[in-house]
């Protein structure tokens, strides 16, 4: 193997020296003709001078010998310096590429056209806090209402969704309960007139002198007793749903009625009923639900940080999505004064006059509470740029060139954010048109 590489070297040796020779050869020929040449142009150059400028051949070949020399070898001497320039070789400060900063764009006549610019100012700042809530009823006209008695549903007179009048008839039910009780009064009532009566002709015997006077004070005092006891069975009847002009009825015809009626307490909708025919209901159950829609509720839970911006009184935009982003406006009617010890937030509401029916009790919502106005310093928020998660504006430095600079800022209110850093009141920004900065300033930087 060693032999094989040695004799392969060798071969290798042989043509390279071969090659070379003959590359030496011709490349003294091309020197040869070059030289040669030039000789021949060096002779026709003289033989022009000679004959058509003489004095200048004659000074000429005065010169000493090596002038002539000199000039035979200017042309190379050229060409060589020629080769020097190009590689920069005289250039004792070689010239340093700008590097273009990637904050500055350069603007052009199309670019400014689009741009607006204003100066940085303070200014009276309303906080806008944002914050999520629902729609519910008014509970100042909002009734549930329940049976009076113990017994069992035996009609049905209203559906959800029905409007109902102050007193209308929801439901009836039939109740031994109350029939009972309807009897307890009939009782007590008799029971009282039969002790009036003692009572009286104890009187008539007194003045008589037939009875002593603790016999009559004993029989006053039985129908005292009596009375109460009456009136205590007309109220309860009171509270088992039956009113005064039906109670007299009772009182006059003595006809006993075990039908209890369900009666709306105030006008509304019925939004809720939980009965069926034949339930056997107690006085706790809440059998309808009776709302007045034309008034609402908007509530929202504000976190706790928060709650320190929020007044009674306060100016409330509502926007509402089901209702394609609906805005009502209203004022804070209530915050509550304590916070919730769960979710760590504080209820707001406001009122909401809701006259077409549009608005209903269950939707989402979106509530912007205007803060106590302050004097910030500001930016409008079409001069704010979002780049790498920071807030930027850009400042305009000459005719041509605007920078990019990272502000901190506030919260927004009212089309605004105040400036917490990063830039002074009085700088001239680009309020409108930074979009198109930072798209002509990311083309430049691309070599666009």
């Amino acid at each position: 193997m060693k032999k094989k590489f040695i004799l392969g070297m060798n071969v290798i040796k042989s043509w390279y020296v071969q090659y070379m020779s003959i590359a030496k050869v011709y490349a003294r020929r091309w020197v040869a003709d070059i030289i040669n040449a030039q000789n021949n142009m060096y002779t026709l150059t003289h033989d022009w001078f000679t004959s058509h400028v003489p004095s200048i051949a004659k000074q000429y070949d005065k010169t000493p010998q090596w002038t002539q020399k000199g000039l035979f070898y200017l042309p190379w001497f050229c060409v060589f310096l020629l080769i020097l320039n190009y590689f920069n070789v005289f250039d004792p400060k070689p010239s340093v590429k700008l590097i273009q900063d990637p904050n500055i764009v350069v603007v052009n006549k199309d670019l400014r056209n689009m741009i607006t610019e204003g100066r940085v100012y303070s200014g009276s700042f309303v906080e806008e806090l944002r914050a999520s809530g629902r729609i519910d009823f008014n509970e100042l006209f909002l009734s549930r209402i329940g049976a009076n008695v113990t017994g069992r549903v035996s009609d049905i007179l209203a559906i959800p969704g029905q409007a109902v009048k102050q007193g209308d008839i929801l439901a009836k039910i039939t109740s031994t309960e109350l029939t009972q009780s309807q009897l307890s009064y009939l009782k007590a009532k008799s029971a009282s007139l039969l002790a009036d009566q003692a009572a009286n002709r104890a009187r008539i015997l007194y003045k008589e002198d037939v009875i002593a006077l603790a016999e009559l004070q004993r029989r006053e005092a039985e129908a005292n007793s009596a009375k109460a006891e009456y009136r205590a069975t007309n109220d309860q009847l009171r509270v088992q749903g039956m009113d005064q002009p039906s109670i007299d009825r009772l009182a006059k015809s003595g006809v006993i009625e075990s039908i209890n009626n369900v009666i709306a307490t105030i006008p509304g909708q019925i939004v809720e009923r939980k009965i069926n025919k034949g339930q056997v209901v107690q006085p706790a159950d809440a059998l309808f639900t009776v709302a007045d829609l034309s008034t609402l509720w908007a509530i929202s839970e504000i976190p706790e940080s928060n709650a320190y911006l929020i007044r009674k009184g306060q100016k409330v935009s509502l926007i509402i999505p089901a209702l394609r982003n609906t805005e009502v406006e209203g004022v804070v009617a209530h915050v509550d004064s304590i916070v919730n010890p769960q979710t760590r937030t504080v209820i707001v509401r406001m009122e909401i006059s809701n006259p077409d029916g549009h608005i209903k009790p269950g939707m989402l919502a979106t509530m912007l509470i205007e803060s106590q106005p302050t004097e910030r310093l500001l930016v409008p928020l079409s001069a704010i740029i979002r780049e790498d998660n920071h807030d930027h504006v850009f400042i305009r430095e000459d005719g041509d060139r605007y920078r990019m600079v990272a502000v901190k800022l506030g919260p927004e209110g009212k089309g605004y954010r105040p400036v917490l850093s990063g830039i002074k009141e009085g700088q001239d920004i680009a309020v409108n048109g930074a979009y198109h900065l930072n798209t002509e300033r990311k083309r430049q930087l691309n070599g666009g």
